[in-house]
């Protein structure tokens, strides 16, 4: 009996973002597509997930020449997480056999994967023991996420034939310069080195500051990296683990020994209540411009 493969599809820009619209047509290839994906841009925001507020979800429609109207997917007022866990929990059919996240609009390499809506989707479904990768495509006002889509789409079925047996989690990411001609393709590590970011600080009308983060660039070092290989315009492929545990240095605690004392643990009877509360205040304030009569 020929078992279909059952694909979980989500993202971090959004349900109506068009590189999961072109990534969603060719995996329909591979498999049965289950979109489960933000009601709205989610760009940023890690991997954040929601149990102060309820999920709320709704269906989404889309009507195609050749079929009439399907349902295109599920669109939740939550982050890329949440939608991992909820599709895997409620939304599949059944429990995914692999989970695709992108394609996002910008490329997520270096210690930006840390802040990315579309890796946390995939590593939520690492969480749950389903290979799942993660796909961006350099950005581009007017990005071609359909080849982008082709492209990555070839690869995860290379991926899912080469992979060991238990789940992987892998981060790809494509170049805007591999998407003319046949282009190559290399595994490497991600660049864990700061961007040279940086802060301006602008006033509102009023006066009030406010800042602006102006991304700036990450060294590239001596050996290849997910943003050096990009930069020659190669695909990079990273294989990704979520356990930050740091190996060396736990085996190196080990030996380590913490004496704790009644004396140091007890409270000194501070009333904390009578302590003065911190005031705001703002900077270089200034009054409102008058309004024009």
């Amino acid at each position: 009996m020929l078992v279909i493969m059952v694909i979980l599809l989500t993202n971090d820009d959004g349900i109506y973002a068009p590189g999961l619209t072109a990534i969603e047509h060719e995996l329909r290839v591979l498999g049965d597509v289950t979109v489960v994906a933000p009601a709205g841009e989610q760009s940023g925001v890690g991997h954040s997930i929601s149990y102060q507020a309820p999920l709320i979800v709704k269906e989404v429609f889309r009507h195609e020449l050749d079929k009439g109207e399907r349902r295109w997917g599920w669109a939740v007022e939550g982050s890329p997480a949440d939608c991992t866990k909820l599709g895997i929990q409620q939304l599949c059919p059944r429990r995914p056999d692999l989970i695709v996240s992108g394609i996002n609009s910008g490329f997520n390499a270096g210690i930006n994967i840390l802040y990315s809506g579309t890796a946390a989707a995939a590593i939520e479904g690492a969480f749950f023991g389903v290979t799942s990768v993660a796909v961006s495509l350099e950005y581009d006002e007017h990005a071609r996420f359909d080849k982008a889509a082709r492209l990555a789409c070839a690869i995860i079925r290379q991926i899912l034939a080469q992979k060991r047996a238990e789940p992987q989690l892998y981060n790809l990411n494509i170049p805007t310069a591999a998407l003319n001609g046949v282009p190559e393709v290399c595994v490497v590590p991600m660049n864990v080195t700061r961007y040279e970011d940086s802060f301006e600080m602008r006033h509102d009308p009023w006066g009030r500051e406010y800042f602006w983060l102006k991304e700036g660039l990450a060294p590239m070092g001596k050996h290849a990296t997910d943003l050096s290989s990009l930069a020659e315009g190669k695909v990079t492929i990273t294989p990704l683990d979520f356990n930050l545990t740091k190996e060396a240095a736990l085996k190196e605690m080990q030996h380590w020994r913490f004496a704790l004392s009644r004396e140091s643990l007890e409270g000194k009877g501070v009333d904390f209540s009578k302590l003065p509360m911190p005031t705001l205040r703002t900077r270089n304030k200034q009054k409102p411009p008058p309004r024009e009569s």
